[in-house]
């Protein structure tokens, strides 16, 4: 886990990931609606093991009502990031997940200086898709067969989108 600083959003706070929350994100991500997109094997593993990803809880009310993370790649030549989110259903349709999603897309362009992001929902996953969409996140493809759905027991599609930060214009 790294010096990350905590970030404010509307409605929500985002602050670096402890081991403390390890109960929580395994809580939520033990529900149907979040274990049907999502997969997190070793969680307290994750959380302390060095690496490329940054996990932050998501806070609200002064709980913890979800997790996003970014994973950054920083070769010069191909640098971005790739950010995941889940969040408890009891909070779902509150505007919650949208604005934790564009505080940590601010935060990643404006202090971290990346010019373009992605995220990889489920191809059927309706509601996140919508929420990327609300941020700036534009769909790009299909990734056909990405990943392996338990659920189902099928390979499933994913939506590829990114948000790219403009060119700044001469005037």
């Amino acid at each position: 886990m790294s010096a990350n600083p905590e970030l404010v959003g509307a409605r929500v706070r985002l602050r670096p990931a402890r081991i403390e929350d390890v109960a929580d994100f395994e809580r939520i991500l033990a529900t149907d609606a979040v274990a049907r997109w999502w997969r997190w094997d070793d969680v307290e593993g994750d959380l302390t093991a060095p690496g490329d990803e940054i996990h932050f809880a998501i806070v609200a009310d002064g709980r913890v009502v979800g997790m996003i993370q970014a994973v950054e790649e920083n070769t010069p030549d191909y640098r971005h990031a790739g950010v995941d989110v889940f969040l408890d259903p009891a909070w779902h349709g509150r505007g919650l997940g949208t604005d934790a999603v564009r505080t940590l897309v601010r935060w990643l362009i404006a202090e971290r200086g990346h010019h373009r992001l992605t995220i990889d929902p489920d191809a059927r996953n309706a509601a996140a898709i919508a929420c990327y969409t609300k941020v700036g996140f534009e769909p790009v493809g299909v990734l056909r067969r990405y990943w392996f759905d338990r659920h189902d027991g099928v390979w499933s599609d994913a939506l590829l989108m990114d948000l790219i930060v403009p060119e700044p214009t001469s005037s």
